[in-house]
């Protein structure tokens, strides 16, 4: 009886710490994109490319590059309305963070968000324009 009572409290000990490591995580990671969100409203790209992960600074070299290919390529990411975060995903060791935007004239994009633990916090390696998923009636 005892040792199954041990059992049980260590499991439940495990779950508990196990979902607290998920939360901290998933609040590091909204927390970075949020920062990036933030700074783009701002127009601080120099800003917001330091949330960007080392391989993407390296790619880009500035904050300028950085910068026109955001504007060209993700403009409801730089003018956005609201953003919000929806699933966090794990898949085959990397870590995908699901966004809703809302661009300033109402329209609504989902982007997935691929995100790398660096020795300074979670950065954004990649950002993928998701189809939108069908609506019916």
């Amino acid at each position: 009886m005892r040792g199954t009572l041990l059992s049980s409290l260590f499991g439940m000990v495990l779950i508990v710490l196990t979902t607290f490591g998920a939360t901290a995580q998933q609040a590091d990671i909204e927390s970075t994109i949020t920062g990036q969100f933030e700074a783009f409203k701002a127009d601080d790209f120099e800003g917001a490319f330091q949330f960007a992960s080392p391989n993407l600074q390296m790619m880009f070299r500035s904050a300028e590059n950085f910068k026109r290919m955001v504007t060209a390529g993700y403009p409801m990411v730089w003018k956005h309305s609201e953003f919000r975060f929806l699933d966090l995903r794990e898949a085959a060791g990397t870590w995908w963070q699901k966004v809703q935007v809302t661009d300033l004239k109402g329209f609504t994009y989902l982007l997935d968000y691929q995100m790398v633990e660096t020795p300074d916090g979670w950065r954004i390696a990649a950002v993928q324009l998701l189809d939108a998923p069908s609506v019916s009636a």
